[in-house]
């Protein structure tokens, strides 16, 4: 039971401060006031504590008590998260909705895995093993996706001195006693608690090799991510954030995936929670809900919650990556939560750096990046955590200083572009700002497993994207038509590069998802018939001849219209027939020389 700490001397919004404060402790969860609003402190200073509120202050009155409760702001881990929806502290959302209706009401607590629900329980050890931290010790059925690995919390280590048989237990069972080495009985439930602001321990660090397959060809392709990774999507309003991450969400081959709405509008919130129940997940069929967790933070809600919620979401996440899971999170927006983070260090009267937000916004972000990570687990497997950032940097401005810190931590940047999302090219990702600094880990894995010369390829093609370039600023000031054929024939290579391969049509059911293998056929089916007509174009056959002839509508059309298993014969056959048919034209150019020189 929580005992009376203190009281109320200031309240500032979301900031309150309390006066003779006895036995509290920093980052220690409080309650505040009458109505038991859930606060966390966030400085000392003798007996006045500076407390954090996660809830509407409204209504507060100086001298209201505060709660201590002795804990840190923790979540509760256990069975009951995939599926679910919470709020930044883990505040069930559906479950609040049906007890008081659509709006949460001040001070409501209700816990945030059910304790009523019990869950078919296979135990894995029994009386007189050992164990220690770490350690699965039983197995739930979660969702029909994904099995729940019962892990035993950090810091335990033991014999097992006696353990119920399998069975259906709710979370507040105790499964497992455990005698330590100092002789303490310590009883094991089906879930506990950890502090958010602590990253979970694990054995080792790994090298991130393996790439996070997404389907999008832009990224697999040109700018990988690997499983363990970070990366960032910065762009101004209306190129596609938050659309390109439901794309990630739904196609991507992490296992779990945790999505946080942090600060976004209202009305985008509401088409996630909306959307994301209705999902069918293209892997198994199945709702993808079974293997997602939601956390919606809107705009409009506490805007030191905002704050928490990123912390909440990568702890979850971090509980699935020890149990040997790859999860994949999705922050939309982290610009949000720094701007939280300014209203409460504007609050809290420190001193402003650039932009107004606090100094140690660096810190923050890089505390958040850093959990990010492949390792291997106390448990001997071997799980991930694959942080996806959108941002969203004010008028586009990719100069500001949330997306330029950002750009100091994460190893992925696709930058949204706002004229490719003007001219309805999705994802509107620029391949001329973006980068990946994984290519080279992930280069070995492509050639084992999809085609050894993807990086020759892929250089290749980004080469002929970058001439286009230049090329354009001359177009641009006296048309295309001046050009020599060798440059027109750039222009032409790269526009099918930009149509055919990095254009992507997320509501087709043919091109949503491109799987490696068609990415690389495609794509060396565009720069074979680039090699090709440059051929002919040395032999000074003109472009438009080449351009005409019918194999190159059919390449136009070959991603969108062909399936993922048909595209090797199909870009097989139309390799075939371009060869064909630039001999053909090649012959009878050869013959129309001839007839010129004999005349």
């Amino acid at each position: 039971m929580s005992e009376i700490i203190g009281s109320i001397e200031r309240i500032n919004g979301p900031v309150v401060k309390a006066k003779d404060v006895k036995e509290a402790m920093m980052s220690e969860m409080v309650e505040v006031g009458e109505p038991r609003l859930i606060g966390e402190i966030i400085r000392l200073e003798g007996d006045v504590a500076t407390i954090q509120v996660y809830e509407e202050t409204e209504g507060l009155k100086v001298g209201e008590p505060i709660y201590g409760t002795g804990q840190l702001l923790s979540v509760e881990l256990g069975p009951g998260l995939l599926t679910n929806i919470f709020d930044g502290i883990q505040r069930p959302l559906t479950a609040i909705k049906n007890a008081t209706g659509d709006f949460i009401g001040k001070g409501v607590s209700i816990p945030p895995l059910d304790r009523k629900k019990r869950w078919p329980t296979k135990m894995l050890v029994e009386k007189g093993d050992k164990v220690s931290e770490g350690d699965i010790i039983a197995t739930i059925k979660e969702t029909e996706l994904i099995e729940h690995r019962v892990l035993v919390p950090a810091g335990i280590t033991g014999e097992v001195v006696s353990s119920v048989p399998d069975g259906d237990y709710n979370i507040e069972t105790t499964i497992l006693t455990v005698r330590t080495d100092s002789g303490e009985e310590i009883e094991l439930k089906i879930y506990h608690r950890w502090p958010v602001r602590h990253p979970r321990i694990y054995k080792e660090k790994l090298l991130p090799d393996t790439p996070l397959l997404t389907g999008q060809r832009v990224i697999d392709t040109f700018f990988p991510i690997a499983k363990g990774g970070t990366a960032a999507i910065p762009g101004g309003f209306g190129t596609g954030k938050t659309v390109t991450q439901h794309q990630l969400a739904k196609w991507s081959d992490a296992q779990i995936i945790v999505y946080i709405g942090c600060g976004e509008r209202g009305n985008e919130m509401t088409e996630v929670l909306e959307e994301f129940p209705k999902l069918i997940d293209p892997h198994s069929n199945r709702p993808l809900m079974e293997r997602t967790i939601l956390i919606a933070n809107t705009s409009n809600m506490p805007v030191a919650a905002r704050e928490a919620s990123i912390y909440t979401g990568i702890t979850i996440a971090e509980y699935y990556r020890d149990m040997g899971y790859d999860v994949a999170i999705m922050a939309d927006s982290t610009s949000r939560w720094a701007e939280a983070l300014r209203e409460i260090a504007g609050r809290l009267e420190e001193m402003p750096a650039e932009e107004g937000f606090p100094a140690y916004l660096p810190t923050k972000l890089a505390e958040f990046y850093e959990r990010a990570g492949k390792v291997l687990t106390l448990s001997g497997k071997v799980g991930s955590i694959t942080i996806i950032g959108a941002v969203s940097p004010p008028g586009g401005d990719f100069s500001e200083p949330v997306t330029q810190y950002t750009k100091r931590f994460t190893r992925c940047f696709w930058g949204l572009d706002k004229n490719l999302a003007s001219a309805r090219h999705f994802p509107s990702i620029n391949w001329l700002e973006s980068y990946s600094e994984y290519i080279n880990d992930l280069q070995k894995w492509w050639e084992e497993n999809v085609d050894k010369s993807y990086r020759e390829i892929r250089n290749k093609a980004m080469e002929l994207l970058q001439e286009e370039s230049k090329l354009q600023r001359i177009v641009q000031l006296i048309g295309a038509g001046v050009l020599p054929d060798s440059q027109r024939l750039i222009l032409e290579a790269a526009r099918m590069i930009k149509d055919q391969f990095l254009r992507q049509n997320a509501f087709s059911e043919i091109d949503s998802y491109s799987t490696p293998e068609k990415q690389i056929h495609i794509l060396r089916l565009i720069m074979t018939y680039y090699q090709l007509a440059r051929t002919l174009i040395n032999k000074k056959i003109p472009i438009g001849k080449i351009v005409a002839l019918p194999v190159t509508t059919k390449i136009m059309h070959v991603t969108a219209e062909t399936p993922n298993e048909e595209i090797k014969e199909k870009c097989e056959a139309l390799t075939k027939e371009l060869t064909e048919s630039f001999k053909e034209l090649e012959m009878e150019f050869e013959r129309i020389s001839k007839r010129r020189i004999q005349g």
